[in-house]
């Protein structure tokens, strides 16, 4: 069962009891919902959701668990029986911010009359005993393989939550125990939704903790998500935004082959989808085939995120990763001689052990040469249980990898507005997000702009228009990473 929230996110959001930056998901019960448990009417839910895209559907996921049996979804924690933080713990910066939001929802208990605390999701599959055992407020974990424990998490929190002595709930199996896919409660914008074709990962990159907490890679069918797809279009989706941990990958577990061609043949026949995004995909794995699709199929935005995480061959190797830079060079060049329009996003990791100065100064001056169109940068983030935590030689220090992610940055916004200002003069269809009462001016994307992570589109009209429309905007002005225009006659 696939149900549309009625209400907006609420992004970086700081209450009065907040310190981090984080992602509400909120929903109203609308008359969709079976309500299968009459006693857990008067519970009041509220999510909290951290981290990536993939971790927001397990969080649209549990909300549908929740509100079929049910429970009724508010939008605002104050007005909450039990909280749900669902966490993100891939680097030590994800790994504070849940710590701050859990404590931040924490407060709630002592200055309101918040129930029960649950935490879900990577933090819990991670720590679940340290976080019993050290947060006194969380009465309940859940981790990435126990999405199906989500309600009676909630129950026992809601029962149980603050009571001198009362017994914690724990739920953390083998994450591959959760079954891929199911119901969704799809949060706002509904014109915009994510769409996760696989869980896991098998590439063992030897800085990565995810694939101790996701599990090996697990494809879902295809026919399974054109069907989740096909739910999204009849509920209004418009840009269906592709993701994984190794979107690349897609098939091979099941078919014995890469078929992230064949599936997005079949996404690009639903009607009312109208782009198709691709996010994570890896550079060894993107074939011929997959390009001609990508160059062919006109709903398929010509955006592609590649992550390459560096440049070196022995940074490369002491990370494991699959091929070498002559391979990351290569599929570059042939992405832009094939798509030419193409716009590529790329994320790179600076001060792993061992990165010399001398293989600093190689990255640097590739990403000059390169010319990604859309960048992130991380500095190297020492994950306990992985590998490259273990090695003692060569590590770099923490002033080190912050000047060198400053040199890539300053570089890379000369590039990126040199490239924005590309599109000045012409004229790019855009996906309207919304409108600015005060300055009367609109936002939304283009192609060249993924939801979140990219720049914006701002641009005027001769009226008010609603979101989740697509406009022809004549490019007037780029300034840094957003462009401005207006409604082209």
């Amino acid at each position: 069962m696939f149900f549309c929230a009625e209400n907006d996110f609420v992004c970086g959001q700081k209450g009065p009891h907040t310190r981090g930056s984080y992602l509400r998901i909120t929903l109203q019960i609308t008359e969709r919902l079976a309500y299968t448990v009459s006693e857990n009417k008067k519970i009041k839910v509220a999510f909290v959701s951290l981290g990536c895209p993939k971790n927001q559907i397990d969080s649209e996921v549990m909300l549908a668990k929740l509100g079929n049996a049910g429970f009724e979804i508010v939008e605002e924690d104050i007005f909450a029986d039990v909280v749900v933080v669902n966490t993100c713990a891939f680097i030590q910066s994800a790994k504070e911010e849940a710590i701050e939001t859990i404590l931040d929802v924490a407060w709630l208990r002592e200055n309101r009359d918040l129930c029960g605390i649950v935490v879900t999701g990577c933090l819990a599959q991670r720590y679940g005993d340290e976080l019993l055992s050290e947060i006194p407020e969380v009465d309940a974990v859940c981790g990435v393989g126990n999405l199906d424990d989500i309600i009676d998490a909630v129950r026992h929190a809601y029962e149980h939550g603050g009571k001198k002595d009362a017994e914690k709930f724990k739920a953390i199996s083998c994450p591959e125990a959760q079954a891929l896919g199911g119901d969704r409660a799809v949060t706002p914008p509904e014109y915009s939704a994510y769409i996760k074709i696989s869980e896991g990962c098998d590439n063992r990159c030897t800085y990565c903790i995810i694939p101790y907490l996701r599990g090996k890679f697990r494809s879902r069918t295809i026919e399974d998500i054109v069907a989740e797809a096909r739910d999204l279009a009849a509920l209004g989706t418009k840009e269906l935004v592709v993701v994984s941990q190794d979107t690349t990958r897609y098939g091979l577990d099941l078919y014995g082959e890469f078929c992230l061609d064949k599936l997005l043949c079949e996404l690009c026949k639903i009607d009312g989808i109208e782009w198709i995004r691709l996010l994570y995909c890896y550079p060894d794995e993107i074939t011929d085939s997959l390009i001609d699709v990508i160059a062919n199929e006109e709903k398929i935005v010509k955006y592609i995120d590649i992550p390459i995480q560096h440049i070196s061959d022995n940074v490369l190797k002491a990370m494991n990763r699959r091929g070498d830079g002559a391979l990351v060079r290569e599929c570059v060049k042939k992405l832009r001689e094939r798509i030419p329009e193409v716009v590529l996003r790329t994320t790179v990791i600076v001060g792993f052990p061992g990165e010399t100065k001398e293989n600093f100064a190689e990255l640097a001056e590739y990403l000059k040469q390169a010319q990604f169109d859309r960048l992130g940068v991380f500095t190297y983030s020492a994950e306990e249980g992985t590998p490259a935590a273990r090695i003692k030689d060569g590590k770099v220090p923490e002033k080190t990898k912050q000047h060198r992610l400053d040199v890539i940055m300053r570089n890379q916004m000369e590039i990126h507005e040199k490239n924005n200002k590309k599109f000045v003069g012409k004229t790019l269809r855009v996906l309207c997000e919304g409108f600015d009462i005060p300055s009367g001016v609109h936002s939304g994307r283009c192609y060249a702009d993924a939801p979140e992570i990219d720049g914006k589109v701002f641009f005027t009209a001769k009226r008010k228009l609603p979101a989740g429309i697509f406009v022809d905007v004549k490019i007037t002005d780029a300034i840094e990473y957003d462009l401005y225009g207006e409604v082209a006659e």
